[in-house]
């Protein structure tokens, strides 16, 4: 904790022991992030025990050195990054760490840097010029891992990364020669898109992967069938995490790769969703709209931009018996796109002063926060309440009620 936040009332909590009510119960003036390190540790361990091959953490869903070191305690060992920035970052703060600079379009000096100074050996691409640009950056190097891109069908995720990378089908087979010859070993990539909301996603883009390889005719070492691993928000609850992986993995086995072909995956929300939630004050109320105290230029950025519905309750002393609406939220900026539209169901009672929780922002929330207009809060405490929803808790239930007794 650190001393300007006892201007809040929270240095006076007992350490270790904190909650989301005694958070609130402090009234604090700027919205305050709430850290779960146990549900991000639950959620790594899951994968690294259930996933039949390698998880990569993807840096880029929360880049929190704490998180990184919660996933690394908890058996993640190789992470995925985009940026020269994230290869530093996970290196200064991960010594040991395995990075893969999974970004198919990279400038030649982050390429060059990444392998001279930071050991990695990995990278994607989805064309021969990118694979030129590795080869010349690296100096011709015969220790890399070289993982092709290929197009796959967003249709089954809520958020589509079908239209920016990719070798289209049927034009994989010059570039899978050329990186054959290039890679010490040579792997396959593809990305569903975010939040794929049924395994039958990767069972057709593993279609792909096999059209490929065949097409190509060449010895695939590693087959990454990228990220796009659901977390829980309301109206979007996926199937059990544990159908993908069995989907997958029979894709895999059924493959024409050689005997000791690696599997990879690429979790970024499915990791740290559960990691962090927000609690915002209300300032106004106008009608079934709430202005409260973040928004689209802070942790609220998928809620106003792509329209997320993220779990929300009400925090407050007295039981609320009121039926519960369905509210739109502005956040604090003079912007007329602060807004998210929700809807989000609170008790039609909610008034001025009042705190809500909102849950399952670890991913992205964090990593998108701005500080336009002069808005926006860095505060943040560790809870060990349940997240507000979870796919890794045995028979977890969410809270009955939307409303927390404080």
């Amino acid at each position: 904790m650190h001393s300007h936040h006892s201007a809040l009332g929270l240095a006076t909590l007992p350490v270790g022991g904190r909650s989301v009510a005694e958070i609130a119960d402090s009234r604090p003036v700027q919205p305050v992030t709430l850290l779960r390190p146990h549900a991000a540790a639950r959620a790594a361990r899951f994968f690294a025990e259930r996933f039949n091959g390698r998880a990569l953490y993807a840096v880029k869903a929360n880049p929190s050195p704490d998180l990184l070191r919660v996933l690394w305690d908890s058996g993640v060992t190789h992470y995925d990054v985009a940026s020269i920035a994230e290869v530093r970052l996970v290196a200064r703060n991960l010594p040991e760490a395995t990075l893969c600079f999974m970004h198919p379009v990279k400038a030649e000096e982050a390429i060059g840097e990444a392998y001279r100074e930071h050991g990695v050996r990995t990278f994607s691409l989805d064309s021969m010029e990118e694979l030129e640009k590795i080869v010349r950056a690296t100096g011709g190097a015969s220790d890399l891992n070289l993982l092709v891109r290929i197009r796959a069908s967003s249709a089954h995720s809520k958020l589509s990364l079908a239209a920016k990378f990719g070798v289209e089908p049927g034009q994989s087979r010059e570039l899978l020669f050329a990186a054959r010859q290039a890679a010490d070993a040579l792997g396959i990539c593809f990305h569903v898109g975010s939040q794929a909301m049924s395994p039958a996603a990767y069972a057709e883009a593993m279609e792909g992967v096999r059209a490929a390889i065949v097409e190509a005719a060449v010895t695939v070492d590693i087959v990454d069938v990228g990220g796009g691993f659901p977390s829980s928000y309301p109206g979007m609850e996926p199937p059990p995490l544990d159908a993908y992986f069995r989907v997958i993995h029979d894709a895999f086995e059924s493959l024409p790769v050689s005997y000791s072909a690696e599997l990879w995956c690429e979790p970024g929300r499915a990791l740290c969703a559960e990691y962090a939630s927000l609690i915002v004050r209300v300032e106004k109320r106008r009608g079934d709209e709430l202005y409260i105290n973040d928004g689209a230029y802070g942790a609220l950025f998928d809620a106003a931009h792509i329209g997320w519905r993220f779990p929300v309750r009400l925090l407050r002393d007295d039981d609320s018996r009121a039926k519960p609406v369905g509210f739109s939220f502005y956040g604090p900026t003079c912007d007329d796109l602060d807004r998210m539209a929700g809807p989000f169901e609170l008790p039609a009672d909610v008034q001025v002063g009042d705190y809500v929780e909102i849950g399952m922002l670890g991913a992205y929330g964090c990593a998108m926060r701005t500080q336009f207009n002069g808005f926006g809060s860095d505060l943040s405490v560790v809870v060990e309440d349940e997240p507000m929803a979870s796919l890794y808790v045995e028979l977890h239930e969410p809270a009955r009620s939307n409303v927390v007794k404080l």
